[in-house]
């Protein structure tokens, strides 16, 4: 029988893992336990932008969608990936860049846009915060040119503690979507077709497993 191949590109969550400053802190602990209770339940305790993870308009957008509005079938779409090399610490990645990616990007480009910087191997670390980021006048060519998802493997696409968030209010400002975290991307085909499943709640982000086909 056929089976399509699946690559899981989400981070694991997991009690004290990585969160953007000043997020919830994620704990994971028995609430119920099967020799007491008869059963086992887990207590949940994070933030809705935990690990790998959609940011819906409203999250930086006031009045702008949230998750429950967001229709499935607009989080599953083909995909470019945009492999960068690694990328130093605070580089601006720019519309330059991205097309030394993709010799004939306008041709190229996809519904979902996948950054690979070669930074979710140092998500968990110390120096995550210092992340590269993506230039504002890049976003906003993406999004002129039919961008719908831009998905990083950075904790954000904008500088962490920088002034504002500009890239959030380019992309969700055009009701476009953002998924931050992302790992695994390494040797991904260039257009893989990429699923995004959030949590199923109401909300400015959920915890999203992502997958690719």
């Amino acid at each position: 029988m056929y089976r399509r191949r699946m690559r899981d590109l989400s981070h694991p969550i997991r009690t004290g893992m990585t969160v953007y400053p000043g997020d919830p802190a994620v704990r994971i602990e028995p609430a119920l336990e099967i020799a007491r209770d008869g059963v086992a339940v887990a207590a949940l305790h994070l933030g809705s932008h935990t690990g790998t993870h959609l940011d819906a308009p409203s999250h930086v957008i006031a009045g702008g969608r949230t998750t429950g509005a967001i229709p499935l079938d607009e989080l599953v779409g083909e995909a470019i990936v945009l492999h960068l090399g690694e990328v130093a610490a605070g580089a601006v990645i720019t519309l330059d860049d991205l097309r030394r990616a993709s010799a004939d990007l306008e041709a190229d480009l996809r519904p979902v846009v996948v950054l690979d910087t070669g930074w979710a191997e140092r998500f968990g670390s110390a120096d995550a915060t210092a992340h590269p980021h993506l230039d504002r006048a890049a976003a906003a060519w993406l999004v002129a040119h039919g961008m719908r998802v831009l998905a990083v493997d950075l904790l954000s696409p904008d500088p962490t503690g920088g002034e504002g968030f500009p890239v959030h209010e380019i992309v969700l400002g055009a009701d476009a979507l953002i998924v931050e975290n992302l790992r695994g991307l390494a040797g991904l085909e260039r257009h893989p077709r990429i699923g995004v499943f959030p949590l199923a709640i109401d909300a400015d982000g959920a915890p999203a497993r992502v997958v690719a086909l």
